[in-house]
């Protein structure tokens, strides 16, 4: 048999091979010529058979012609490597996958029509693109929910803090940091002194290293600003200033002297918006907001912001001048009258005290601790109503009938509540209070059983906590009569308890357990877990976790408390103790 039979018989048996093939197929003769089509070729094709063979391929489809399909043909014939191709035929309106290879036969392509696959494909690639661009979309409005959300918070921010403070220098310190870095990278806030002297006293930069040279700069600004500068244009204007893109010529009017120029130059300053503080007509300084090239100018959402900020810095820096000269009063007052305990021996004394009402930081709540000619240490602490400057004088009058009977007649505690509560009717003291007095005794036999006796007696006032080494703590109760200043004629009843040493007596007004629709028992609850967790604190760690734990950032009554804790006394007064305070011994 010769060689072209051999090449024909082959042909042949591979036609027979694919003739009931179900997959598009065809084979094209070396002249390009439908050597043979199946009829599931010729189907997609939509063609017959008969149509189809013998005739020339580019002949029948001229579309293909210097197409995908083309190259893969002439690419496969030239080089004898099988290969594929996926691609649209335009004539026909279809997606088609041909895959090729070179046979004795000829050309044989085997082929699907894939449009629907395709479609499928570009419909999920569509719904992912569509679903992407949707997720894209709902990240930016998260983002700016999210930073309205943060500015928001930024405002209630300043309020609370401003408001929290009646010293202006500190508010304005506090209104730097906090805009700092959401509004800008740094911020100046300026004030006027009441004898019209300008001072940059709010001071806030994102970056620690640049602190410094933002300290240099503003400590030369107020000097050297032309009366073109920002600040000075918007106090004088009472309007903002923004300069989007601060240029040199910008920051050769705004500053005459040389020296701020070279502080400035290390901060690289590129944006600058300027609010002035306005409250009642009255222009009370400026704060600047500041941005590096990398932030570029302040967005419209930040300087809206900034612009709400600067009414309620101005107004809270209003507020605290307006109550400055009565703040003063009441420190006075207050240092008059809520003086430093006495420290005894090996008794430690701490004390606390928070006021409720805002800008004045006295009430009707006091403390006080004495000695008693006999040595005894008498605590006493005590509530007149009232939460204002008229409470506090009030209370002071009752302090001193308290501190002055117990010297003098040196009674038990209950005996002693009766007599100030008599003498507050007789001298017509316009004022009724809760007290409790407490006397912390110690003879020899005491001493060497390493203990101390505690008499106290309560006039309406909450028991005392006693906190044991061992972390219990025990409520030390007795009879409660009823509050000072109503002329009661009954009997007042002593309590007596032992406080071994290492133990702390805790004294407070219902202030710090008090709270709007808390029962009394789960408030004094709270207290009682707050002691138990605190065994191991020192005295002043203590009385701080109990005001921090109890009433967070809001007083809603005067708060005070007392806190006596009972060193060994074995060796030295302890150093955590502090010094011994005695008062002056009489002459």
């Amino acid at each position: 048999m010769g060689r072209d039979d051999t090449a024909l018989l082959r042909a042949d048996l591979l036609l027979q091979a694919v003739e009931g093939m179900d997959r598009p197929l065809f084979v094209l003769d070396e002249d390009w010529l439908f050597a043979y089509v199946n009829p599931a070729g010729a189907q997609v094709l939509d063609r017959t058979v008969g149509d189809l063979l013998g005739r020339d391929i580019w002949v029948e489809f001229p579309e293909a012609v210097g197409g995908p399909f083309e190259q893969l043909y002439r690419s496969v014939r030239s080089s004898g490597r099988a290969g594929s191709t996926e691609a649209w035929f335009g004539p026909l309106e279809k997606w088609f996958r041909a895959d090729a290879f070179l046979t004795d036969a000829g050309l044989v392509v085997s082929y699907d029509d894939v449009t629907e696959r395709r479609r499928a494909d570009d419909e999920r690639a569509a719904a992912v693109a569509a679903r992407e661009q949707a997720a894209a979309e709902a990240a930016r409005e998260a983002r700016r929910a999210e930073e309205a959300g943060r500015h928001l918070m930024l405002l209630g921010d300043i309020s609370q803090e401003m408001t929290s403070t009646l010293d202006h220098e500190v508010a304005a310190g506090r209104f730097a940091a906090r805009v700092v870095p959401l509004l800008a990278d740094w911020c100046l806030v300026s004030v006027v002194d009441r004898d019209g002297r300008r001072r940059d006293v709010g001071r806030a930069h994102r970056d620690p290293a640049m602190v410094e040279a933002m300290h240099r700069y503003a400590d030369a600004r107020v000097a050297s600003n032309s009366v073109e500068a920002p600040v000075p244009t918007a106090m004088r204007s009472a309007e903002p200033v923004v300069i989007e893109r601060l240029t040199e010529h910008h920051l050769e009017t705004m500053i005459d002297g040389e020296e701020s120029r070279e502080a400035l130059a290390p901060l690289a300053p590129s944006a600058v918006a300027t609010f002035p503080l306005v409250a009642r007509g009255e222009v009370l300084g400026a704060f600047t907001l500041v941005n590096g090239a990398d932030r570029g100018p302040h967005t419209e959402a930040e300087l809206r912001t900034a612009q709400i900020a600067a009414r309620r810095a101005a107004q809270a820096l209003d507020n605290a001048r307006l109550v400055s000269l009565n703040h003063q009063v009441a420190e006075r007052l207050q240092l008059s009258l809520l003086s430093p305990p006495v420290q005894p021996d090996h008794l430690e004394l701490a004390v606390r005290y928070r006021p409720a009402t805002q800008g004045v930081s006295i009430g009707g709540d006091w403390y006080d601790a004495f000695l008693q000619p006999d040595g005894d240490t008498v605590v006493v602490i005590g509530d007149v109503m009232g939460h204002d400057i008229e409470a506090a004088a009030a209370m002071g009058q009752v302090k001193t009938l308290v501190r002055g009977i117990a010297f003098d007649r040196q009674e038990e505690p209950a005996a002693l509540l009766g007599r100030v509560d008599h003498a507050l009717v007789g001298l017509a003291v316009p004022a009724m209070a809760t007290a409790l007095v407490c006397r912390v005794q110690q003879d020899d036999s005491d001493r060497a059983a390493g203990v101390r006796r505690l008499n106290w007696a309560s006039a309406g006032h909450p028991d005392p906590l006693l906190l044991l080494p061992d972390g219990r703590v025990e409520d030390l109760s007795a009879q409660v009569g009823p509050p000072l200043g109503i002329g009661w004629s009954g009997q007042r009843a002593d309590g007596v308890a032992a406080m071994p040493d290492g133990s702390t007596l805790v004294l407070f007004t219902d202030g710090l357990f008090e709270r709007r629709g808390l029962p009394l028992d789960d408030g004094r609850a709270q207290v009682r877990a707050v002691l138990e967790r605190s065994a191991g604190c020192t005295l002043t760690e203590l009385c701080d976790r109990l005001l921090a734990e109890m009433l967070g950032e809001g007083v809603e009554d005067d708060v005070a408390v007392l806190a006596v804790r009972a060193h060994p006394q074995v060796g030295e007064r302890p150093a955590e103790a502090g010094p011994e305070v005695l008062p002056p011994l009489p002459r």
